[in-house]
């Protein structure tokens, strides 16, 4: 899609995803939970660690819509690990962003060309996380996972080989749950 590099004032623990989780990631674990989103410097910031920010100018009402399809994007997810699948309601909830724009295809000068079209710029960058979503779905649903570390709130796509990744970060939440583990031990 777009060249991506992590901007240096993000502050979120887990970036680089692709682009409907890392939407999806700009909350994570906090008292109160951390919102990268809740002030429109922070969507400034997500749009250009997303690659966004020469595409998609980050105004309130982009800021607003790309709220909605976070909201949407968590339905969906919530739905796939509490029950395996999509609900109605989830659906309609992505299917109200996903309206908001279409892929077009026709055949240029250089080939084939894909141009997104969208009701207006501020639907750019929610329409393209939404999108993404359904490329993930195409690639399996089951590889969409909520970080197993019980006080972690962030999403990850598995691409591990056997499909058996369990931790946003071993680094971070997978050495928690080990040094939690081994206290547990030694204390018993």
């Amino acid at each position: 899609m777009t060249d991506r590099k992590a901007d240096p004032r993000d502050p979120r623990p887990l970036t680089g995803e692709p682009l409907a989780l890392d939407l999806l990631n700009t909350r994570w674990a906090g008292t109160p939970v951390n919102d990268l989103l809740d002030r429109p410097d922070g969507f400034a910031i997500w749009l250009s660690s997303a690659g966004l920010a020469e595409r998609c100018r980050a105004e309130e009402a982009g800021l607003a819509a790309v709220r909605e399809a976070r909201t949407a994007l968590a339905a969906a997810v919530r739905d796939l690990d509490e029950h395996g699948a999509i609900g109605a309601a989830a659906a309609a909830g992505l299917n109200e962003v996903l309206k908001r724009g279409r892929l077009r295809r026709e055949l240029g000068p250089q080939g084939p060309a894909e141009h997104v079209e969208v009701d207006g710029p501020q639907w750019l960058a929610a329409w393209l996380a939404a999108d993404d979503f359904l490329g993930l779905l195409g690639q399996g649903a089951h590889r969409i996972k909520k970080c197993a570390h019980e006080a972690c709130i962030l999403h990850f796509f598995d691409t591990s080989q056997n499909g058996r990744r369990r931790w946003c970060s071993m680094a971070v939440c997978g050495n928690r749950a080990k040094a939690a583990r081994h206290y547990e031990k030694a204390r018993g």
